[in-house]
C-alpha cells in the first residue's frame, strides 16, 4: 500500500506535545516531510533548544508511524531535530569596570568595616558600586548595612536565574548572610564555601558598576584562590593594624597576591586602628597598637599607604546600627573614609594606566 502525505499528517496530528497539549501538526512542528519507497522522513521543530521532551517526542513519532504503517516505515535516524540557536550567554560581570578585593592577613583588624565604608565612600564620590561579602563563615555585611532581615529576589532571563542584589546607601550587595539565619553557624567544607562564592559572582545581577568590592575572609585559603580563578581582579587592598603581629600576616597576604602563580596587583595598605582619639579630646592621639607600622611596611615593600583610619567609638556603633560611618562627611572618621575612597580610586586609575589587565588564574594539576 502506497503511503500518502495526508495519511502521515493525519497520524502525526494525533500526537500532542506534553506541555501545550496541542497536536504537533497544529503547533507547526513538522518540517521537511518526505515519503519515498514507503519510507517516512521528516524533522521535528522545537521552540526551545532545551525542550525536555525532544527525545521522548521523537520516540513517540517512530512508534506511532510504525504501528500504523508497519515496522520499519520510519526509524529514529530518519527524524531530524530542529531547535533554535541557544541565546548567547550573558557575559559574567560584563558591566563591571574594576574588581577590587579587600583582604587581611589575620582576623580582627576591621577588614569588613573598611570594605563597607570604602564602598559607601566610593558611592558618595559618584561611582556605581557593588559589594560581595565573600567571608562565607562570618558574613557581617548584612548587619553593617542594616539589611539582616532582607532576602534577595531573583529573575529568570533566557533560562538563566539571576540574583538581584540588595541596595543600601547607593551600594549593591550580596552576602551568604542573606541566605542563612543570623544565629546559625555556617559549617561548610571548602568546596561548599567556594561553590557559594561562585554563585554570588556568577549569578549576581550586578549591571553597570565602576567598582565591585569583594570582602574576603581573613588569611589565605580556598576562597581567595576561587576568587582569582573566577575573576580578573583589578587589584587588592590589604588591611592591617600597626601591630607587629598583624603586619607579619599582612606581609604573607601581599606575598600571596604578588606571587608568580597569582600575580594580582596590590593597590596598597590601609592602616586601621591607627590611633585612638577620645570624643572629648578630638585633637589628641593615643597610639595603642604602635605608631605608623603600616606606613613603614608600605615604604619597605614599595607599595602605597592608602589611608589611616583612627579608632573612634562611633565607627563601631554606626556599624552595629547598620549606618556606616562613611555616611557622614563632618566627622573625623567620615572624612578619613572619604579620603580613603579617593586614594583607592587614584591607585586604581594609576594601576590601569601603567599595567596590563589582570587575567584569571589558571591552576594546573601536575
Amino acid at each position: 500500500m502506497k503511503i500518502s502525505r495526508k495519511q502521515v499528517i493525519d497520524v502525526l496530528n494525533e500526537i500532542k506535545h506534553p506541555e501545550s497539549k496541542k497536536s504537533i501538526v497544529e503547533m507547526g512542528m513538522i518540517e521537511d516531510l518526505i515519503i519515498s519507497d514507503d519510507q517516512v522522513r521528516f524533522s521535528l521543530k522545537f521552540k526551545r533548544p532545551n525542550d525536555p521532551f525532544i527525545e521522548s517526542m521523537k520516540r513517540v513519532c517512530v512508534r506511532t508511524i510504525n504501528n500504523r504503517f508497519g515496522e520499519g516505515t520510519t526509524r529514529p535516524g530518519q527524524i531530524g531535530i530542529i531547535v533554535p540557536e541557544p541565546p548567547e550567554q550573558k557575559k559574567i560581570l560584563s558591566g563591571v569596570k574594576n574588581i577590587v578585593a579587600v583582604a587581611s592577613g589575620k582576623g580582627g583588624v576591621g577588614k569588613s568595616t573598611i570594605a563597607v565604608n570604602l564602598a559607601v565612600s566610593l558611592s558618595k564620590l559618584g561611582f556605581m558600586v557593588g559589594l560581595i561579602d565573600a567571608d562565607v563563615y562570618g558574613p557581617s555585611v548584612p548587619k553593617m548595612f542594616n539589611a539582616v532581615e532582607e532576602s534577595p529576589s531573583a529573575r529568570i532571563e533566557d533560562t538563566q536565574e539571576w540574583i538581584i542584589p540588595i541596595e543600601r546607601y547607593g551600594v549593591k550587595m550580596l552576602s551568604i548572610g542573606f541566605f542563612v539565619k543570623p544565629e546559625d553557624a555556617v559549617i561548610w567544607r571548602g568546596p561548599m564555601a567556594t561553590s557559594a562564592l561562585k554563585q554570588l559572582i556568577n549569578q549576581g545581577d550586578w549591571g553597570e558598576l565602576d567598582y565591585l568590592l569583594i570582602d574576603l575572609p581573613p588569611g589565605t585559603g580556598d576562597i581567595h584562590l576561587t576568587m582569582v580563578q573566577e575573576l580578573p581582579v583589578t587589584g587588592v587592598v590589604i588591611v592591617s593594624t600597626p601591630q607587629e603581629v598583624a603586619l607579619a600576616d599582612a606581609v604573607k597576604g601581599i606575598s600571596m597576591f604578588t606571587g608568580k602563580k597569582i600575580n594580582v596587583p596590590v593597590l596598597g595598605l590601609v592602616e586601621n586602628m591607627s590611633w585612638f582619639t577620645p570624643e572629648e579630646l578630638p585633637d589628641n592621639r593615643y597610639y595603642l597598637f604602635g605608631k605608623e607600622g603600616c606606613k613603614k611596611l608600605a615604604e619597605k615593600m614599595g607599595i602605597r599607604l592608602l589611608g589611616q583610619i583612627p579608632i573612634v567609638q562611633s565607627i563601631c556603633e554606626s556599624g552595629d546600627r547598620g549606618e556606616p560611618a562613611a555616611l557622614s562627611s563632618e566627622t573625623i572618621e567620615g572624612k578619613a573614609f572619604l579620603e580613603l575612597g579617593k586614594s583607592v580610586d587614584e591607585a586604581v586609575q594609576l594601576r590601569n594606566k601603567t599595567q596590563e589587565p589582570t587575567r584569571k588564574v589558571e591552576v594546573l594539576n601536575k
